[in-house]
């Protein structure tokens, strides 16, 4: 997350446009993703995701999102999960995780939250609603506390004053959904689109010399 500074955010219950919507973010530079458990039978679609992924897209690195208790972060580590990203911060996930030894990102809104996911072992935060605060409020995070290594979902734009004020405020990462993937390129099957959009967000947060 540190290396790339995106995190891709996706779910569809149809293993088919997830399959070409990770191959899409794979080729674009994206080497994280991160499918949202959001709806029924959301494991069976990420299983299949993750054998398929392990042959197509090699180097990519595939958890979950949307997780809010200690069974879904089981049952997710199971299917292959490599990290697991959560609204909100629950103790319990991080005993699963921790165990495993992989990295649970909970959710946070203030900076006892943020505080006390340090202390019960999270290398990297999620400040959510990150749309709320928005650069300012990790900015204002940051100043007493420049350890941190903070990750914003939501209110993410892929424009260079968008993503620069968010890495200029001291994010780590940021994780982009919906536009990255907007309904109708979904619909269109317009794969190349995402690659390029994905390409486009990569260049801005790390420009090439």
């Amino acid at each position: 997350m540190a290396e790339t500074g995106l995190v891709p955010v996706f779910y569809h219950p149809d293993p088919r446009v997830a399959r070409q919507v990770l191959k899409a973010c794979h080729a674009g530079g994206a080497r994280l993703f991160e499918f949202t458990n959001r709806g029924d039978f959301a494991h069976d679609v990420f299983a299949d995701l993750v054998r398929w992924a392990a042959v197509e897209c090699p180097g990519m690195i595939p958890g979950v999102g949307s997780v809010v208790d200690a069974g879904a972060a089981s049952l997710y580590l199971q299917l292959g999960a490599n990290f697991i990203v959560g609204p909100l911060l629950n103790p319990d996930i991080f005993k699963v995780c921790n165990r495993r030894q992989v990295p649970y990102i909970p959710g946070c809104g203030t900076a006892t939250e943020i505080g006390l996911a340090q202390e019960l072992g999270a290398e990297i935060v999620k400040i959510f609603p990150a749309g709320v605060g928005g650069p300012s409020f990790v900015k204002n995070i940051m100043a007493p506390m420049p350890w941190s290594r903070l990750m914003v979902t939501g209110g993410v734009e892929p424009t260079p004053e968008n993503l620069r004020a968010w890495f200029d405020a001291g994010v780590t990462c940021v994780g982009m959904g919906s536009n990255l993937f907007p309904k109708t390129t979904l619909e269109n099957g317009a794969w190349h689109d995402i690659t390029r959009a994905t390409r486009n967000v990569l260049n801005i947060i790390t420009p090439n010399p």
